[in-house]
């Protein structure tokens, strides 16, 4: 084992800082949602408004089945809720933090 330059300070702050257990789970499964082309488009498009999947579909020229399916793992990932009027189901962000953290990246990027 290598030697830690560290002092036992700050080898316990990064210790106790560093994500470990569910909160590391949790983490990776609310970071995978950003990881796929369709559902960003999808969380970008639902940042501006509810939707439903006829809507999502044609404005993001995506086939209705491969919509339902992103709907379902975000919703899944409780990246999303629902609203039912009718037969019809809109999809909306659960919150801003999504935006929040996609507008994060746009910055890091520097566009």
């Amino acid at each position: 084992m290598k030697e830690v330059l560290l002092d036992k300070r700050l080898q316990t702050l990064v210790s106790d800082y560093v994500p470990k257990g569910e909160i590391l789970d949790d983490l990776v499964c609310f970071f995978s949602i950003f990881s796929d082309y369709t559902r960003l488009r999808m969380i970008s498009a639902l940042a501006i408004s509810e939707m439903c999947v006829s809507d999502i579909s044609s404005l993001l020229n995506l086939n209705q089945t491969t919509v339902s399916h992103q709907l379902r793992l975000l919703k899944n990932l409780n990246a999303v809720t629902t609203r039912r009027q009718g037969k019809v189901v809109f999809y909306s962000l659960r919150n801003e933090v999504l935006n929040d953290v996609l507008l994060k990246g746009v910055e890091f990027l520097g566009y």
